[in-house]
């Protein structure tokens, strides 16, 4: 049976694709030499080792389970493309690979990437043969520790964006198992040859439009873009327009469904590209008409405000690391996270994948989405360009999905070194999601130095006894700033959310330590009562705070040393869910009234 069968793309499915998900073989070149080899691994029929893809040479599920830095290697396994595909256009998929990949057909080389979060494609049609094995290679390297200068998050002086993944041999502190390779599904499919490449679908629920803008692969004289809206068998909106690159165009609803989390309605989308009279591309998507913005210190969800109990999900799994074990386990973390009371999730220092948005987008969860910036330094320029580069790809593969709320580019960037830099780094990341994505605040770096941002972020790991003084207002009207550094930046209304709190560690009686470096933020009750208890006062001090608009408890799970989830590693339950609901859902003084 394929591994992670499903369609990895939901918001972008077409007919005709085949999951190249299952038995790779490969070989480790822990000196990245093997391109200095000559021609022996371009042209292999096969390496010496088995791998089972997506999943990582780290993880127990890829049959590996090799845990020390790996700094190359090379997959292995045949392609065979069925002959009624030949005169389309072939696209060759990576739902992640980390970090710097090369893929070569039968020893040609089809293209470069460079960085380990989001996902890419070649266009192989000019190599593809039909009806006949090809040999598929893919050329992996991840130097994980380059320019690394002994900081404790392992980020001062580097270059290259690795989020959790561990810097030194063991998992510690905050860092954990490292992912090499291709982490999520590789697949193959045929377009037609004036198909569409993407298209940005963005809602406007105050005009009651849908604007569409698509990009092709090619725009021959004559073709036609169309777009057809459904809400199950019945046409909600439609229209057909010339097609042009980089044109807007719009669609109207005379009646609207809201998507929100009470109601997460999704509408039908088929997108399509015409020639003659006839379908020459179909694309199956959906959207859900929504729209958040910020005004007068809240956050709005379709114009009404909203609180936001979010859960801090870094999306690590004992048996895959980075990748989910299943399609059904990424949806029952989202159905454990509302069971225990909370809203929605910061998706914390890793790109999640597109099944887990599409879940998200189901059951009406509100995500803020983050780039894994740990191992990025913004004090350094190259930094700050490998930054742009891969969020920008994130920006664009992820803007159309209804739940994400925010974005967040950068995590805690404290450590000023080089004050031009580092305020640049976060400026150019406001600007880029600005420019790409204008319909979402941003919270530019959390819990950090705060240049520009939509959203005032702090975080606070302080024991309940000591948080009111910190949320209470300064003799300026000034709230809590979690750095020296921040002095030079101040709030001036935006909405105030306390993104990191908690981080309660507890390990029930039944279980025992993950390792010998197990721990929590301000120790680890040992009871479940007195868990209990300082969870309920601590999230009690955000709730009845009138100017937060928002927090988010760390975290959902434990992950691996760090035991401080609501749920074990496992996802077994620690406590009694309707205790965790009880807590996380406790009324606001304006919900009292």
């Amino acid at each position: 049976m394929i591994p992670r069968p499903e369609h990895p793309k939901p918001q972008f499915q077409r007919e005709l694709w085949l999951n190249l998900n299952g038995q790779w073989t490969f070989t480790f070149d822990f000196g990245r030499s093997g391109a200095d080899k000559g021609r022996e691994l371009f042209l292999s029929k096969g390496f010496d080792k088995e791998i089972t893809v997506p999943f990582c040479p780290e993880s127990p599920l890829s049959g590996v389970g090799y845990y020390d830095f790996i700094e190359g290697m090379w997959y292995h396994r045949k392609l065979l493309l069925p002959h009624d595909w030949e005169g389309k256009r072939i696209i060759l998929h990576f739902g992640g690979v980390d970090y710097e990949s090369e893929a070569y057909l039968n020893g040609e080389s089809v293209g470069v990437h460079r960085g380990g979060a989001c996902s890419f494609a070649y266009d192989i049609t000019e190599k593809a043969k039909f009806g006949e094995e090809m040999d598929l290679i893919l050329r992996v390297e991840d130097v994980m520790r380059e320019g690394l200068r002994g900081s404790d998050f392992g980020n001062m002086g580097c270059t290259h964006p690795y989020g959790k993944q561990c810097f030194v041999y063991q998992s510690h502190g905050c860092s954990y198992t490292r992912t090499t390779g291709i982490w999520q599904t590789v697949w193959v499919e045929a377009v037609g040859k004036a198909g569409l490449s993407d298209c940005y679908m963005r809602p406007d629920i105050d005009s009651k439009k849908l604007y569409l803008t698509p990009s092709f692969y090619e725009v021959p004289e004559g073709l036609k873009f169309r777009c057809v809206v459904k809400s199950g068998d019945t046409v909600v909106t439609e229209g057909e327009w010339d097609a042009k690159e980089g044109k807007q165009y719009e669609v109207s609803f005379d009646e609207m469904r809201l998507w929100s989390p009470a109601d997460p309605f999704l509408y039908d989308v088929v997108l399509e590209t015409v020639l003659d009279g006839a379908a020459v591309d179909s694309v199956k998507s959906y959207t859900g008409m929504r729209k958040y913005h910020c005004a007068n210190g809240k956050i709005y969800l379709n114009n009404e405000p909203i609180f936001m109990r979010m859960v801090l999900d870094q999306g690590f799994y004992p048996d895959g690391i980075w990748t989910a074990p299943s399609d059904e386990a990424l949806k029952q973390d989202i159905v454990m996270s509302m069971a225990a009371g909370f809203n929605g999730a910061r998706l914390h220092q890793k790109v999640f994948e597109e099944r887990f948005h599409y879940w998200a987008d189901k059951l009406g969860y509100l995500t803020w989405g983050e780039f894994p910036s740990w191992g990025c330094d913004p004090n350094v320029a190259k930094a700050c360009e490998n930054h742009k580069r891969e969020w920008k790809e994130v920006l664009l593969r992820d803007r159309n999905h209804p739940s994400i709320v925010a974005w967040t580019p950068w995590n805690e960037t404290w450590g000023i070194e080089d004050r031009l830099q580092h305020e640049n780094s976060h400026m150019e990341s406001y600007r880029l999601c600005t420019q790409l994505d204008p319909s979402r605040p941003v919270n530019t770096a959390s819990g950090g130095v705060h240049y520009a941002t939509d959203l005032w972020t702090v975080h606070m790991y302080h024991k309940p006894d000591k948080l009111p003084s910190l949320l209470a207002a300064d003799e300026n009207g000034h709230y809590f700033e979690n750095f020296p550094e921040q002095q030079e930046t101040k709030w001036h209304g935006q909405p105030y959310v306390v993104d990191e709190i908690g981080g309660i560690g507890y390990i029930p009686p039944d279980r025992k330590a993950f390792a010998s470096n197990t721990w929590g933020y301000g120790g680890m009750p040992q009871t479940e009562e007195e868990f209990l208890t300082r969870l309920r006062e601590t999230v009690k001090c955000f709730v009845e705070a009138p100017h937060v608009q928002g927090f988010c408890y760390t975290q959902l799970t434990d992950v691996e040393q760090e035991q401080n989830g609501v749920y074990n590693y496992d996802r077994t339950n620690k406590v009694p869910v309707e205790k965790l609901h009880e807590i996380f859902t406790q009324k606001r003084p304006d919900d009292l009234k």
